[in-house]
């Protein structure tokens, strides 16, 4: 019978793409994923890795072994997670992957909740984008990550990862308070603001593709990631912003935030491996975070618990 182990190294090589890097995913040495990757081979009786420059490439047995070993150290996931969702218990490490703005608005308070109701949990927590959370989720570096998406291109989960959607992070205009289109009550339309003089975020990051979501061909006078520093220009009348609810706290003086049409909104999910998914410390890190959004939401809506549990959807 083929040793676990020596699967799990091959698995790691055909991800990390080096023995140096699936060593350090798997938290051993170099030296034992060669070994256990040798001796493989010789209970093969098969070349399953060869050399590519600075990497190793798995051959072609080596690369219908390493599927067949993902399916395997999948079963056994599920298997380790139902044992620990049998013995409910909330405990030991747990990685988190979020978004900036969702670090700052969900990750204190779901933090705080974990620290207090379950303090044998262990949590890490990873400023990151979508892209390197689905990776690292399907590496296995990380257990739960914040998830962001455009309702106009909704995101394709890879295989293997649950989600459950937390709601809508919706964007407001933040205007300087002795502007003309402070002092009104309802939505402002977007034509009303394409001539505004704008301060954004640096091309490359979500903010500013938000807006030019928004405003096409739009180019802000301001380039500055930090919200508070945005909102400090804005309060000295040298421009508007646009900002997400999830990224906002208090508003400076001088500041006024107004809706717009229309409305500008993102989709707010978490994510996992389904396979880990009856994991209890899974379980109470998805109900954290959804205490974190209906506080946000409204600190007088009382904190969700595991019966929204169900709502989950496997891909």
């Amino acid at each position: 019978m083929l040793d676990l182990s020596r699967l799990q190294a091959l698995r790691a090589v055909q991800t990390f793409g080096t023995v140096t890097a699936a060593a350090g995913a798997l938290h051993c040495t170099p030296s034992a994923i060669s070994q256990h990757i040798a001796k493989l081979e010789r209970e093969t009786h098969a070349t399953l890795v060869e050399k590519d420059g600075r990497r190793l490439r798995l051959t072609e047995a080596g690369r219908v072994l390493a599927e067949h070993a993902g399916r395997v150290l999948a079963a056994v996931e599920e298997a380790e997670a139902a044992l620990a969702a049998h013995q409910e218990t909330v405990s030991g490490r747990l990685s988190v992957a979020s978004f900036p703005t969702a670090c700052r608005g969900l990750l204190p308070h779901a933090l705080r909740r974990l620290a207090a109701d379950h303090p044998g949990l262990e949590p890490t927590l990873l400023e990151t984008d979508r892209e390197a959370s689905f990776d690292g989720i399907l590496r296995g570096l990380i257990d739960v990550a914040l998830i962001d998406e455009w309702l106009e291109i909704p995101v394709t989960y890879p295989p293997g990862v649950a989600n459950v959607e937390l709601g809508l992070d919706v964007g407001d205009v933040m205007l300087p308070a002795a502007h003309p289109l402070a002092r009104g009550l309802g939505p402002i339309t977007l034509d009303e603001l394409r001539e505004e003089r704008w301060i954004g975020a640096k091309p490359g990051t979500v903010c500013h593709e938000w807006l030019l979501r928004m405003l096409p061909g739009l180019q802000p006078s301001i380039l500055v990631n930090e919200f508070e520093t945005q909102l400090t220009f804005v309060a000295e009348g040298l421009g508007v912003a646009f900002m997400p609810r999830l990224a906002r706290t208090a508003l400076p003086a001088g500041v006024v935030a107004r809706p717009v049409t229309p409305e500008a909104a993102r989709r707010v999910s978490v994510a996992w491996r389904a396979a880990a998914g009856v994991r209890p410390a899974i379980g109470a890190t998805v109900a954290a975070l959804q205490d974190a959004w209906a506080h946000r939401a409204s600190p007088t809506v009382p904190g969700l618990d595991l019966s929204e549990w169900d709502a989950i959807h496997v891909v």
